[in-house]
């Protein structure tokens, strides 16, 4: 379920670039800040009594919201600007792809965790999956009427984009695996991300207002991408570790290029088409595990010990990180503490 969440969610991102080009005049900082600083805001108001039951746990774990605001706070800036200079599928992919490296080197440097060899798999496909579209889109022809450096530009700023998804994805993982509820966790990183990008908005979003079609765009990308498949996020990375949950993504530029070729009219050459299918099939590695893969994933950790990193060994001899009690198993819990 945590997968299909992560997937659901990938879906919905994979819309963006294209709801965009609907409203051509409003500049990608705006369409960025509308729709991860409302949608962020959002999140916060829904997860208003969330936040104030589980304030003292979120205070003491402000390094990791602080980190993740910031990273939502630059993110969609990034991200958009990406797409409009390198084109919707190019800076989806650019951006999308990048982030399942940047999260392994986050999780290995600061957690240090041992990336498993079905992981490593997955990645090197979809890596090479979105590799293959990158290449394929900027060879293609719609990007004539781009420069070199306009091209150059939007790569750079998506592989900045990349490093930020990634590292708030990390930064809600850990608020979770640390016992905070997923909506307490993506209400409280997102609300305050989304308090960063108003000032954005404010100065950006004129254009917002100047026709209904303009208002609508915006109101679909706070409303469904970003606070709808954010809750779904929410829901995924509080049973999937970061690492996963972000290389489950690339599912993300896959449909972001299918709907840049059918509504956009953007062309995509024969090899971009081979690297959409390399993405399918990380996909299928990441989300079928099977018991011989589980097995050789538990040989791989080793012998059953008390335990590691704090985290009790399960009855299958596999260390896990903590995962979160479900919001009624811990009022439940609750009740009982104070003799309820």
């Amino acid at each position: 379920m945590g997968s299909l969440c992560v997937l659901l969610a990938s879906v919905l991102w994979g819309t963006t670039g294209t709801a965009a080009t609907f409203a051509p005049d409003v500049g990608p900082l705006a369409i960025g800040a509308a729709a991860m600083g409302l949608g962020g805001l959002l999140q916060a108001v829904m997860a208003g009594p969330r936040i104030a039951g589980e304030a003292s746990a979120l205070r003491e774990r402000r390094g990791a919201v602080l980190l993740g605001a910031l990273a939502v706070g630059v993110y969609p800036l990034a991200f958009y600007s990406s797409m409009h200079l390198a084109g919707v599928a190019a800076g989806t992919v650019v951006s999308i792809g990048s982030a399942p490296l940047a999260s392994a080197l986050v999780e290995r440097v600061v957690d240090r965790r041992r990336l498993t060899r079905r992981w490593t798999v997955g990645a090197v496909l979809g890596l090479s999956g979105t590799a293959l579209l990158c290449v394929a889109e900027a060879a293609g022809e719609h990007t004539g009427a781009r420069s070199a450096g306009s091209t150059v530009l939007g790569v750079g700023l998506g592989l900045v984009a990349g490093f930020t998804y990634a590292l708030y994805s990390w930064a809600a993982h850990r608020l979770i695996s640390r016992g905070i509820s997923s909506r307490a966790a993506m209400g409280a990183v997102f609300g305050a991300g989304g308090l960063l990008l108003m000032p954005v908005l404010l100065a950006t979003g004129g254009p917002l207002l100047d026709s209904w079609s303009n208002t609508a765009v915006g109101a679909y990308m706070s409303l469904v991408p970003m606070f709808l498949g954010y809750v779904l996020f929410g829901w995924g990375l509080a049973h999937v570790p970061a690492s996963t949950a972000t290389t489950l993504s690339l599912l993300e530029p896959a449909v972001a290029a299918v709907l840049a070729v059918l509504v956009v009219g953007e062309r995509i050459p024969t090899p971009g088409w081979i690297g959409i299918a390399l993405v399918v099939c990380c996909l299928a590695v990441l989300t079928m595990p099977s018991r011989r893969a589980a097995a050789r994933e538990a040989d791989d950790d080793g012998p059953a010990s008390p335990s590691r990193d704090g985290l009790p060994a399960g009855p299958d001899g596999v260390h896990r990180e903590s995962a979160p009690l479900s919001e009624e198993a811990r009022d439940e819990l609750v009740g009982r503490a104070g003799g309820g």
